[in-house]
């Protein structure tokens, strides 16, 4: 394995993350209930993870705040002009697969 700086380290996630943000903002088709489904975390998910770190940093960060840094625009915005009525199949899915904390 190829030995990392602790700078590059976090150079290199810093670059992962930004890349899965732009790709999440990108695909507007995928539902935040979908990724739910499928790998057990979301937008909304990502976006209280971010609001985390901030706050183990000393960074208040609202819940509205870090949303709007993950969706690129206000969490209403995208939900009015992207998101969709879940279908049955995919509410059942969730109650199934949905974290359990």
């Amino acid at each position: 394995m190829t030995e990392l700086s602790k700078e590059q380290q976090t150079e290199f996630e810093a670059a992962a993350f930004r890349r899965l943000v732009r790709h999440l903002r990108e695909r507007t088709d995928v539902q935040n209930i979908d990724l739910m489904n499928l790998a057990g975390f979301c937008r909304n998910c990502l976006s209280n993870w971010y609001r985390d770190a901030a706050s183990e940093a000393g960074v208040p960060l609202d819940k509205e705040s870090s949303r709007e840094i993950i969706y690129g625009m206000r969490y209403e915005e995208w939900r009015d002009r992207y998101q969709r009525d879940a279908t049955d199949a995919q509410k059942t899915a969730f109650e199934t697969n949905r974290p359990k904390e």
